[in-house]
């Protein structure tokens, strides 16, 4: 925060300096006034340019999966799998069929990941899955 107060101070004296410098009164009369909206629009690109960088958002790095995390906490691949579909919105019975196991058995993996993860709902678990980088 000081820094930017510093840096737009040292601005506004350097914009100050320079009217002063180029004598206002006289230049004004010897340039045109299209000369003038030409500088305020060049400077006003500027800030959009400087604004624009650094106000967006940074692309995401790809995402790289935390295995330290996973073996840390004891999840299996069947798990891994499970909690990618419960991060895509799917029920058990579709978990189930896609997976060729039963929906017993999707509960059973389920509340294994719950008990790893130490949650007590889907949302919660992909949160922090995503959290602790195991889901992208």
């Amino acid at each position: 925060m000081v820094r930017s107060i510093i840096l737009y101070g040292t601005g506004l004296a350097g914009a100050a300096f320079l009217l002063e410098w180029l004598n206002y009164k006289h230049v004004v009369h010897r340039w045109s006034t299209e000369f003038y909206i030409a500088c305020i629009a060049v400077l006003c690109v500027a800030l959009g340019i400087w604004a624009g960088n650094r106000l967006t958002a940074r692309p995401r790095q790809a995402f790289v999966r935390n295995d330290a995390a996973i073996a840390e906490l004891g999840i299996s691949p069947r798990e891994c799998e499970v909690l990618n579909m419960l991060a895509a919105g799917h029920a058990n019975k579709v978990i189930a069929r896609q997976l060729d196991i039963s929906p017993n058995t999707v509960k059973t993996h389920v509340a294994r990941v719950y008990e790893k993860l130490a949650v007590t709902s889907r949302t919660q678990a992909v949160q922090k899955a995503r959290t602790l980088d195991i889901l992208p």
